[in-house]
């Protein structure tokens, strides 16, 4: 006979300390000079908590501001070592940590996670031989192809720093501007760029990169993520919806799926090119930027600190970094100890490897600032208008776009157009209808006139103050629909007169 005892525990909790570990006897209540007396500055459990609840704060990201990040493994099911000697790949069966971190990209921290947008896929590997941060979105392609427009491109997804206000002008002006942006805003405007949360949408390293295997060839590169959930997608009616009443939506299913351990997963395939087939090539195979190189560290420099490699996330664990950095703002272990801090040196620091030294590759033509802007920007979209969408999923792309399209002049809207008929007549011609309709409806409900400049007096009074300001001029929030000849921006306010008397 056995006899089964079950016993509920209740886990002891931890003492509460300030952040210097001393231990906290009141929290719920200021030290002060009596009961209604004022604060004593002495006492540190409040300006311990204060101090750093005032600088919790770290500066959110330009781009992908708001994501969800989880923890996994990757693991190797067929052998691409003819194409690679790096060890993650090095035999069928091979497992490697890795965490990941989707996100939305235009939007701030506290955005909605089911907006039409790029969604971020960014995939870091804890090799043996360092961290391998594999960043990219869930599009093969991009909006555009030199780096130097990376920061106007964004600009002109963000707000307007006149109004603080998301502006149609700004984003359909930098898209129209730049034909490049066709084959990604079509992308974006299908059913693809409303993704049903994050487990059921691909993702793509977007990038060319160079494997090279052990005996030195060289192959070029892309990578895919195929969802293995299968793709699905919200209407622009669930979208809206759920921005409105759940706008975590995508956080929320990620973390529900992983914790009722349904966990998601994706096949990693590669698409590989040899050099010789790239020369040759039809299209251009490095058409992506390849700004990020610099910019994505230099963003985590800047609001993490020269250390951030040394945070849990970003550490990496399997590999022992051996280096002569030193110092700087969040070192969060030894410094190196008393190891030498400059190389060379004759005292058995870190020395280099010779069998990890960059592969050769020739580099010949004249240096220059070569003009991309005027290279295929149609043949690839009318492929994807064409061929990869049905008739259906056609109608609600021009129906999208249209919808998103209506809200900037006028003379926008047609540069637009006539680049979507340069992709196909009927690709253009049907957006064009939609606006015509949208413009038409617009119209009727702006027949009565506005005042558009107007002097505005401002007077405060106080008692010991009076001031008095007359604005002139007043800008506007946007230029009046005019055609790209008489296009204004307003000016600065201007006060032409104030005065205070006491």
């Amino acid at each position: 006979m056995c006899r089964v005892f079950f016993f509920c525990l209740q886990q002891r909790p931890d003492t509460l300390t300030t952040g210097a570990g001393h231990p906290v006897g009141d929290k719920l209540n200021l030290l002060t000079a009596g009961p209604r007396g004022p604060l004593l500055v002495q006492d540190v459990v409040f300006t311990d908590e204060m101090a750093h609840f005032d600088r919790e704060r770290i500066p959110e990201r330009v781009v992908h501001a708001k994501g969800a990040g989880a923890f996994g493994y990757f693991e190797v099911t067929h052998d691409i070592t003819r194409y690679c000697k790096a060890k993650v790949f090095e035999h069928v069966g091979k497992t490697t940590p890795i965490a990941v971190r989707f996100s939305t990209v235009a939007g701030e921290s506290g955005s909605a996670d089911t907006v039409r947008d790029p969604r971020g896929f960014a995939v870091k590997f804890y090799t043996e031989e360092g961290n391998w941060d594999l960043t990219g979105n869930n599009t093969p392609v991009f909006f555009i192809r030199d780096a130097l427009l990376f920061p106007s491109f964004i600009h002109s997804q963000k707000r307007n720093p006149q109004t603080h206000m998301k502006d149609p002008d700004m984003v359909w002006d930098f898209w129209s501007l730049r034909p490049e942006c066709l084959h990604q805003v079509s992308f974006l405007f299908s059913d693809r760029g409303l993704p049903d949360g994050y487990r059921h949408m691909n993702g793509y390293g977007s990038h060319t990169f160079k494997l090279v295997n052990a005996d030195g060839e060289r192959f070029y590169c892309k990578f895919h993520y195929k969802t293995d959930q299968g793709i699905k997608n919200l209407t622009v009616e669930e979208a809206d919806r759920l921005a409105a009443t759940n706008p975590d939506y995508a956080i929320g299913d990620l973390f529900n799926a992983i914790a009722n351990s349904n966990y998601p997963s994706w096949t990693f395939y590669i698409q590989v090119m040899t050099f010789e087939q790239a020369e040759k090539f039809q299209f251009n195979p490095f058409d992506l930027t390849k700004g990020r190189l610099f910019s994505y560290p230099d963003t985590h420099r800047h609001r993490l600190g020269a250390n951030y490699l040394q945070i849990p996330v970003n550490c990496p664990f399997r590999a022992r970094v051996a280096n002569y950095q030193r110092d700087g703002p969040m070192c969060m272990f030894d410094n190196q100890g008393g190891a030498p801090n400059y190389f060379p040196n004759s005292f058995s620091a870190p020395e280099t490897q010779p069998q990890y030294v960059e592969s050769k590759f020739k580099v010949s033509p004249d240096v220059a600032r070569y003009n991309s802007a005027d290279e295929d920007n149609f043949t690839q979209v009318c492929t994807f208008f064409t061929q990869v969408l049905n008739e259906e999923e056609r109608r609600r792309l021009c129906e999208n776009m249209a919808g998103a399209l209506k809200g900037a002049q006028i003379f926008i809207q047609k540069r637009m157009v006539e680049n979507l008929k340069a992709v196909h007549p009927d690709y253009g011609n049907r957006v064009q209808t939609l606006l015509n309709k949208y413009n038409a409806e617009a119209q009727k409900v702006n027949t009565v006139p506005v005042q558009t400049n107007k002097i505005v007096n401002l007077s405060v009074k106080a008692p010991m103050c009076t001031f008095t300001a007359v604005q002139e001029s007043l800008p506007l929030l946007r230029p009046p629909r005019c055609d790209a000849s008489n296009l204004h921006w307003g000016q600065p306010p201007h006060f032409s007169r104030s005065k205070c008397t006491y």
